[in-house]
């Protein structure tokens, strides 16, 4: 099956199944904004859960705040984003449509990939056993061309980027022949750039009114908090500060579902260092990080990183994890050595002194920053696109979402055999005995067949089903989501059973 259309039945899923739905739907919606449904809120708290306890719980020197989404507007004239917080936009004359100028070139490199990764493919059926992938990719002259206009484009593209070079990006697009999406034709405007801030009033009179800004990104609460942190926690560097909260971009480019959104939500460490020590921080949390992503299990050949061709204006590194989404390897998560730019600009902007007094040294100084940047919608999106999976089955198909259990929305479903005989009431029990362990879930519509298939496109990963057996020896069926597989367990075994399986001790054992 074709990527998009798994990418399109997956999105049906999510609403279907009470994941995600398009916000103000019965008014039509509103571009690039939604809201998650019941099974949602939960995946994405349970997310929420597994990032900050690797991050605060696991580490004696993180510490976590919740900072305001509205803040001083200058600190976003000291942080850049008054300035520099642009995208490189052009439009479509005549399908009208605007797209990031930067994006369609990344597409284009992502097409050259693809053939090439294609000759791989079929070449490797071909020879099987026997193939030399890496010999192949040397001398096959097909793969050989194309990676050579990878190479160049790839080179062309990084230093328009680096030198903000707003014509030859647009060249760029006019000489590979981009076409627009929606009207086919190649008839661009020139490129310019759109600052992706949201600006609001804030005041009780017009006359009074300050110009404010929603806030782009949760990293500036931390920095302009650091040192509240520092001398009320007495905290010792190296250390960070965590945070997950909302932030909104007015995105143009707002497209594949939730992985670009005007309103969205981020988890976000700062890790403060003594400065010189920061590409050593860089690298260690770049491990970690990745290390993160592949604990789930959703595959190691589906990571990778990405080195950023242009660097932002504060960072003297920068790398992605990026995960391979049904529509390509897209970032999940971005880790950057920040320097002291924030803190040194705040100090600048603000009058006051930002420093760290460090005994050992017996000196103050300006620390730098290593910060981690994981958006919880990608994240949300990357765990239902690596678990949604249809299965042929001898009679029938089964749509599963396959979600690890710790993370999965509802843990366990009770399923009465029949609606009499006190099965419902033994169900109810077993119920109320586990409901502040983990999530559970009554069930007793449809045949048991129908609600076992529910049950998998909710993700749920056990399902236990009361009978008349439960009658006469308190046992029940439990039922494994991912295999399908069935036994026998004793009433009072569930808990632990189920409980081994979704507690968040089984992910941070392999961290």
């Amino acid at each position: 099956m074709a990527q998009d259309d798994v990418f399109k039945k997956l999105v049906a899923h999510c609403k279907e199944y009470g994941y995600v739905f398009q916000s103000s739907e019965i008014y039509d919606g509103l571009g690039a904004v939604y809201d998650y449904g019941q099974y949602g809120v939960e995946l994405k708290n349970n997310i929420k859960k597994y990032w900050w306890d690797s991050m605060v719980l696991l580490h004696e020197n993180v510490v976590g705040i919740d900072s305001a989404i509205f803040m001083h507007p200058t600190i976003w004239k000291a942080s850049g984003h008054v300035d520099a917080f642009n995208d490189p936009l052009i439009d479509n004359k005549d399908s009208k449509k605007r797209y990031r100028a930067d994006v369609l070139i990344e597409e284009q490199l992502a097409k050259i990939e693809d053939k090439i990764n294609k000759e791989v493919e079929k070449a490797a059926k071909r020879f099987g056993d026997s193939f030399n992938e890496q010999q192949f990719r040397e001398t096959n002259q097909r793969v050989i061309e194309n990676q050579q206009k990878w190479d160049n484009l790839h080179t062309r593209f990084a230093k328009a980027l680096n030198d903000g070079n707003l014509d030859e990006l647009r060249q760029i697009i006019v000489d590979e022949e981009v076409v627009c999406p929606v009207s086919g034709t190649r008839n661009w405007t020139e490129v310019r750039q759109f600052n992706l801030m949201f600006s609001t009033e804030m005041g009780s009179t017009a006359d009074g009114a300050q110009k404010i800004y929603l806030r782009p990104e949760t990293a500036q609460g931390i920095f302009v908090n650091y040192m509240n942190v520092q001398k009320t926690g007495r905290m010792k560097i190296p250390f960070g500060i965590a945070q997950i909260g909302k932030a909104f971009r007015n995105e143009i480019v707002a497209r594949q579902f939730i992985f670009r959104m005007r309103e969205f939500e981020q988890m976000e460490m700062q890790f403060f260092v003594k400065p010189g020590t920061e590409l050593d921080w860089f690298e260690h949390w770049k491990t970690i990080r990745m290390n993160w992503h592949k604990t789930l299990g959703f595959g190691d050949e589906n990571y990778r990183f990405h080195v950023h061709e242009k660097l932002a204006h504060y960072a003297n590194a920068a790398v992605d994890v990026e995960y391979r989404f049904p529509f390509g390897f897209k970032e999940v998560e971005g880790i950057h050595s920040r320097t002291d730019f924030d803190l040194s600009q705040h100090e600048k902007f603000s009058g006051k002194k930002i420093r760290y007094f460090d005994p050992e040294l017996n000196e103050s100084y300006v620390p730098f920053v290593v910060e981690t940047s994981i958006g919880v919608d990608r994240m949300f999106l990357q765990v239902i696109s690596a678990a949604y999976c249809e299965e042929q089955l001898e009679n029938d198909m089964r749509v599963v979402l396959k979600i690890p259990p710790v993370l999965a929305p509802v843990k366990l479903a009770v399923l009465p055999l029949v609606k009499k005989d006190g099965l419902p009431e033994i169900a109810r029990e077993i119920i109320d005995d586990l409901k502040f362990d983990f999530n559970c879930q009554y069930d007793e519509k449809d045949s048991i067949g129908k609600r076992y298939r529910r049950q998998d496109a909710i993700g749920t990963p056990f399902c236990v089903t009361v009978d008349n057996q439960t009658l006469e020896d308190n046992t029940v069926t439990i039922r494994y989501r991912d295999t399908m597989a069935q036994e026998r367990v004793a009433i009072s075994q569930i808990g632990s059973i189920i409980g081994k399986q979704v507690s968040y001790k089984t992910l941070f054992a392999r961290l």
